[in-house]
């Protein structure tokens, strides 16, 4: 199991740290995710490429980049 961390930009309020958690914890792989809104960061934990999860939260209308 590695561990990935993003910085992601957007993020204003719970309701968009919740949509961020859901399109994470989607992606296959993932075995836990904990997104901070005040470090604008989330912590992802499983098998899953920082391309896909990137991918995700763009899906979800932030950005991300690895931290």
């Amino acid at each position: 199991m590695s561990v990935t961390t993003l910085h992601i930009t957007g993020m204003t309020c719970g309701h968009c740290v919740a949509a961020v958690t859901a399109a994470l914890k989607a992606v296959p792989g993932v075995e836990s995710v904990q997104v901070n809104l005040e470090r604008a960061e989330g912590v992802i934990r499983g098998s899953a490429g920082a391309d896909q999860l990137v991918k995700a939260v763009e899906a979800e209308g932030y950005e991300a980049r690895p931290a």
